[in-house]
């Protein structure tokens, strides 16, 4: 046998084995629960600087197959005795409700925040909280860490 022949070979037999490697009667179904989970740039846990006037956008998302119906999601805050509305930042958003439509996956909170001198022994944070849904979704991801159904905002000098 040639080289040429026995490199044919070769790669039949490597497509042969992926081929039927591939196949297996025990197939599982994908995972396909759906969530909404909230992130800033694929973490939980953000900073802002006390010096910057600038306005955050946070997004809450929603995992799923294409709805037919509107989804309502509601959300705390949950803010650190550093911080004071009006003077540290102010919450844009209006109520503590997004509302997803049919074919929207993406919905912004969005925050205003305000250059202002810190007490550093504070805490200066706001917790951003999924807390419940009209549509009996996951709340984060899916697991028993429910990780991301919070977003950690830390102002810092």
């Amino acid at each position: 046998m040639n080289r040429m022949n026995l490199n044919k070979a070769v790669m039949m037999l490597g497509v042969l084995t992926l081929l039927f490697s591939a196949c297996d009667k025990e197939e599982q179904e994908p995972f396909d629960q759906p969530f909404v989970h909230i992130m800033h740039q694929n973490v939980s846990q953000v900073t802002v600087s006390a010096k910057a006037n600038v306005l955050g956008e946070y997004y809450v998302y929603l995992s799923s197959k294409p709805r037919s119906e509107s989804l309502k999601v509601q959300y705390d805050l949950t803010v650190g005795e550093g911080l004071t509305e009006g003077v540290d930042y102010e919450l844009l958003s209006s109520g503590t409700e997004l509302t997803f439509l049919p074919g929207i996956y993406r919905m912004p909170i969005r925050i205003r925040w305000m250059a202002n001198a810190l007490d550093p022994e504070a805490e200066n944070s706001l917790v951003i909280s999924l807390v419940a849904n009209d549509g009996g979704l996951i709340m984060g991801l899916p697991g028993p860490d429910a990780l991301q159904t919070e977003l950690t905002i830390t102002k810092v000098p």
